[in-house]
């Protein structure tokens, strides 16, 4: 791919990719770094993208959405995990409930900024879970952790976010969160 075609396409899609990225880092450079490792896999691997299968843009976004989840969850097994080893296997878990909450009225970047003050491992559980629709059992093998860790994981997640919002004055919204 040629150079210019890779800078218009960085261009255009940047912002769309760092707020994939935003939701599973823990600070803007740390999204920055995860960003650029995703646009290097994106233009290595451009020639797998296959645009005759789907309509062009809604299928390209998705394509790199993919690429900017699956470099975040690189990043966090290269970095982060081995910093955060918990006790997984012996915490309770709940599941999760569908229903419509009012965190659904919260700002997109509220939202971002209270699960980025999450532990990675409960950040990523929780982004992959809530806000991509991994199912636990794709999360444990993407991870290496098992489905109760998932389970687990976003359960305490849940918990944790409860709290930031009870000491933020809205407990209306930290009632729904489970």
């Amino acid at each position: 791919m040629e150079r210019r075609s890779q800078q218009q396409l960085y261009t255009r899609y940047y912002s769309y990719a760092l707020s994939i990225c935003l939701r599973y880092a823990r600070h803007r450079e740390e999204a920055l770094e995860v960003v650029n490792d995703g646009f290097m896999k994106l233009f290595r691997d451009i020639r797998r993208f296959d645009p005759t299968r789907y309509e062009l843009q809604s299928s390209f976004q998705g394509w790199l959405k993919s690429i900017m989840i699956h470099t975040a969850i690189d990043y966090y097994r290269a970095h982060v995990k081995h910093q955060q080893q918990l006790a997984l296997e012996e915490a309770a878990f709940t599941y999760p409930d569908a229903a419509p909450t009012p965190l659904d009225a919260l700002a997109y970047e509220d939202l971002t900024a209270l699960i980025q003050r999450l532990s990675p491992a409960y950040r990523t559980v929780f982004n992959l879970y809530v806000l991509d629709g991994f199912t636990h059992e794709e999360i444990a093998r993407q991870l290496g952790i098992s489905v109760g860790a998932s389970k687990s994981n976003l359960s305490k997640a849940r918990g944790h976010l409860r709290e930031f919002l009870q000491r933020t004055n809205q407990y209306a919204h930290a009632e729904s969160i489970g």
